[in-house]
């Protein structure tokens, strides 16, 4: 893939002004004071395991309206709490899978809590867990256009809010220390990440990958590729229907979330990812409402830093941490 967007002394200062609400932040306040109304203990059952250094937790905790969402809670074998703590989202189509496949950040000492993806896990991995029991009008395959006639339907309504009630929900368990949690996740992950950041207080690090959902508008008609490219075919058989689709986005670009963030950050971007367009990726880092770094891939695709940026997260997280 060729480099097909903004040249990058441009993109490191691209702050494009996207559409807000005038609700927005009473739209998130009033969603997440719901669930948080119906929210229950979380459940924890150690499971049993090959592993030797590290203890593993099959973990169930409330999402949106209730709903109970899967995770994977990893802790160092043995290691005595209160522990520094990940929680990470996934990328698109892809569930929690098996708790061996992600061993990083518990290896590395922290508490690892990762979040199944409700109604996904079926594109690609091992599996997820999580139902997502609530229905749709008219929408495309995948998840991009679920709800999408209504903020209030809208898919990641439901998601951004189990990110947001996860993070409470581990900050409730005696091995975790409350003030010492951060977020991550790659693509869908990153996004989400971005939400859970600016929904949620007192976080000490976040690390976006390669982040998906961000500057809806200038995504869409950038490129041509999946995910984005499942509100294209809607609105190319809802012709009428683009001024309220992206009324309804505007609720979730990670753009005017980023502007609610403010925990340090530490962003990566590929400059030849045809998925995820850079300069969306730099449009919420360079409105990010704290401090913002970002690591640029300048030859990669929307795999980006793959084990190279893990290393370049521990290394930012520890410095959070020490600081």
């Amino acid at each position: 893939m060729p480099r097909f967007d903004l040249p990058a002394p441009e993109l490191r200062s691209y702050r494009p002004e996207v559409a807000e609400p005038a609700d927005f932040d009473d739209f998130w306040e009033q969603t997440l004071a719901e669930s948080r109304a119906l929210a229950q203990p979380i459940q924890l059952r150690r499971i049993d395991s090959p592993l030797q250094a590290v203890e593993v937790y099959d973990v169930t905790f409330s999402g949106f309206g209730g709903d109970p969402i899967g995770g994977w809670l990893l802790l160092p074998t043995g290691a005595e709490g209160p522990l520094p703590t990940v929680v990470e989202f996934n990328g698109y189509g892809g569930g929690r899978g098996l708790p061996h496949e992600r061993l990083g950040w518990a290896a590395a000492g922290y508490a690892h809590f990762f979040m199944d993806t409700r109604g996904q896990g079926s594109g690609w991995g091992t599996g997820g867990v999580t139902a997502d029991p609530h229905g749709s009008g008219p929408a495309t395959p995948g998840y991009m256009t679920r709800g999408i006639e209504d903020p209030h339907d809208y898919y990641y309504r439901r998601v951004y809010t189990d990110a947001v009630l996860a993070i409470d929900a581990v900050r409730t368990l005696d091995r975790i220390d409350s003030a010492r949690v951060a977020v991550c996740g790659g693509s869908q992950g990153g996004a989400i990440a971005i939400a859970a950041a600016a929904l949620s207080s007192g976080l000490i690090a976040a690390m976006p990958d390669v982040p998906f959902l961000c500057h809806f508008e200038r995504s869409v008609g950038l490129t041509d590729r999946d995910p984005y490219n499942e509100i294209v075919r809607y609105l190319s058989v809802h012709r009428d229907a683009a001024e309220r689709t992206f009324a309804t986005l505007s609720y979730f670009d990670g753009v005017n979330l980023a502007r609610r963030a403010t925990a340090p950050a530490l962003f990566s971007v590929a400059l030849m990812d045809p998925v995820c367009p850079p300069s969306t990726v730099y449009a919420a880092r360079n409105h990010w409402g704290g401090s913002a770094d970002i690591v640029e891939y300048a030859f990669n695709e929307h795999e980006g830093g793959l084990g190279l940026q893990w290393q370049k997260q521990a290394a930012f997280l520890a410095e959070q941490l020490a600081g």
